[in-house]
């Protein structure tokens, strides 16, 4: 029987994306599903999605910068579902602006929910994973947690921070029945370039030209996405790739750790 299909499965950020494309192959695949999202009706809309499962499904509006509403979640999810097999920290933000022209709150605002929501949704459901003979981590990073592009000060940090927290939570767990994953997406087709926060200082004539331009780099679906991240939950793999760009740019940063942007903004041109 496969992992996913006798299951509990938390996955945060469940509204849109790549947690609704989770959400909704979990779902298939028979897991019980504890999701949660900022946005009300997107959530609701990902509820309809999923129609009448034989396993339970649950959906909590949530802030996953909130260290106290994540805490009452894992409560809840732990009275209502019982147990925790797989928890995917899936909620995410983006923002446009250098360092110079996003303020010291924007940067505050986006590291608490991409880093700090991703430390308290492993915190208060670790103890529920490690009662299981077998349970998951999946921390979302990205390939900007492997590259740092100018322009992405905050968001970069963010997901370089999940990923050292990752690597070392997967140390720290190893010989435990709870397995981890970090996951590096390259560009998925969501809305996150749109729906970025623009940063104080940032003039806003022709973000949405940029925006634009930005998405046609966007190459893989969050189904494929999704796809692949529950391929690599079932198969245990510590580190989790997804598109060609993302493979791509893991070697490039690897044969060329301190020029790897000249070469991609140069690629970027042709």
């Amino acid at each position: 029987m496969s992992f996913l299909s006798h299951g509990v499965t938390v996955v945060t950020g469940a509204g849109s994306g790549i947690g609704r494309a989770l959400a909704q192959q979990l779902a298939a695949a028979g897991s019980a599903l504890a999701i949660a999202d900022i946005d009300e009706a997107a959530l609701a809309e990902t509820t309809q999605l999923l129609g009448k499962k034989a396993a339970l499904v649950t959906a909590t509006i949530l802030d996953v910068a909130d260290e106290a509403g994540v805490s009452a979640f894992a409560e809840d999810v732990g009275r209502r579902h019982g147990r925790v097999t797989l928890l995917i920290n899936n909620a995410g933000v983006a923002m446009e602006g250098t360092f110079e022209e996003i303020s010291l709150d924007d940067f505050h605002w986006l590291m608490n929910i991409n880093f700090w929501g991703v430390v308290y949704g492993v915190k208060f459901f670790l103890p529920m994973l490690k009662r299981e003979q077998r349970a998951h981590i999946v921390n979302i990073s990205s390939v900007f947690g492997l590259i740092a592009p100018p322009g992405q000060p905050a968001y970069s940090a963010s997901k370089f921070a999940v990923r050292g927290f990752t690597e070392c939570l997967r140390h720290e767990l190893a010989g435990t029945p709870v397995q981890v994953s970090c996951v590096h997406p390259g560009g998925i087709k969501t809305a996150i370039a749109r729906r970025a926060r623009v940063g104080a200082g940032v003039k806003r004539t022709g973000l949405e030209q940029k925006a634009a331009r930005f998405e046609k780099l966007f190459r893989t679906s969050p189904e494929v996405a999704a796809a692949r991240i529950l391929r690599g939950v079932e198969r245990r793999e510590p580190r989790i790739l997804i598109g060609s760009d993302a493979y791509k740019i893991d070697i490039l940063q690897r044969l060329r750790p301190a020029s790897y942007w000249k070469t991609l903004a140069r690629m970027a041109k042709d």
